[in-house]
């Protein structure tokens, strides 16, 4: 895989809008492990092969054990290995990266509530949302993931 093309260079004001969202959701005060579970669900069903690689070496570097890691994809199979917030924020991933087929029905946001606070599903669904787009561009463009490059 090559690149098409470097958009941080054809249009890097909006390379940098782009990152602010990313920024303010590292401000927000959600859990970082937390959103970087999210953030890899989310690429995980988008096939984002440069952010799976990214956002799985930032959750080892975090700590993360791999037996957890090894079963986000199944973490509604994963048992106590997902915590009740994990759990949550991972199924209102899904729903929300996949809108069109799902509509995130009343029931998710109801069960979504019920963990997180009003500004915190905010917080999580702009953190969904910035790394939906995140994904289209990595893979619009053919951003080689780092596992490719140290090969």
């Amino acid at each position: 895989m090559s690149n098409r093309l470097d958009y941080n260079q054809v249009a890097p004001a909006g390379a940098k809008a782009l990152g602010g969202v990313y920024g303010y959701v590292t401000q927000s005060g959600l859990p970082p492990v937390l959103v970087d579970l999210v953030y890899l669900r989310v690429s995980q069903i988008n096939n984002c092969a440069y952010c799976l690689d990214m956002h799985t070496r930032e959750l080892l570097k975090k700590g993360l054990k791999i037996e957890k890691l090894a079963l986000v994809q199944a973490w509604a199979e994963g048992g106590s290995l997902f915590d009740e917030r994990e759990r949550a924020a991972l199924a209102w991933a899904e729903t929300v990266t996949r809108v069109a087929q799902t509509g995130v029905p009343d029931e998710a946001y109801q069960a979504a509530r019920a963990t997180f606070s009003e500004r915190e599903l905010v917080d999580l669904t702009i953190a969904i949302s910035v790394m939906n787009a995140y994904n289209r561009m990595a893979i619009s463009f053919r951003n080689t993931p780092a596992a490719v490059l140290e090969a």
